[in-house]
């Protein structure tokens, strides 16, 4: 069965000057603001779409990871994925760097570093983003 989530913004004024809130309809976690400068410059408390892309995209390959890795009899203990996402204002999204580090009894790096790979190629955030070079650096702690 399909699921759908929702989130919407509102944003008032002009793109340098305004800002905006985004708000998590469907888990209704709360409002985030956003601004130009926080996306471009520094964050200072505000959000903006590349953190957001960040932390899907974080769980979405811990997730796919995890599941790949209990699928070939070796489930993780813990996960631990970070994911960078670069913004070059006038470029856009110019990439995005995933970190794991994974606790995962019985396999070692080589084992660990091809599920990670897995992972990243088949996680439905990575293929929504297949646009975007995504790398990756996976170890075992």
């Amino acid at each position: 069965m399909a699921t759908t989530r929702q989130a919407h913004t509102v944003w008032d004024g002009d793109l340098l000057s305004g800002s905006g809130v985004v708000t998590f309809d469907s888990s209704g976690i709360g409002d985030f603001p956003v601004s130009w400068p926080s996306r471009a410059e520094q964050a200072n408390g505000k959000t903006s779409p590349e953190e957001l892309i960040a932390g899907a995209h974080s769980s979405c390959f811990s997730m796919a990871l995890s599941h790949g890795l209990a699928g070939a009899g070796t489930p993780p203990t813990r996960l631990e994925t970070k994911a960078d996402v670069t913004f070059q204002p006038g470029e856009g999204i110019t990439g995005i760097h995933l970190t794991v580090e994974g606790r995962v009894p019985g396999l070692d790096q080589e084992g660990f570093q091809a599920a990670a790979e897995e992972a990243k190629k088949n996680c439905p955030v990575s293929q929504a983003l297949s646009g975007t070079e995504i790398t990756l650096t996976a170890k075992l702690a």
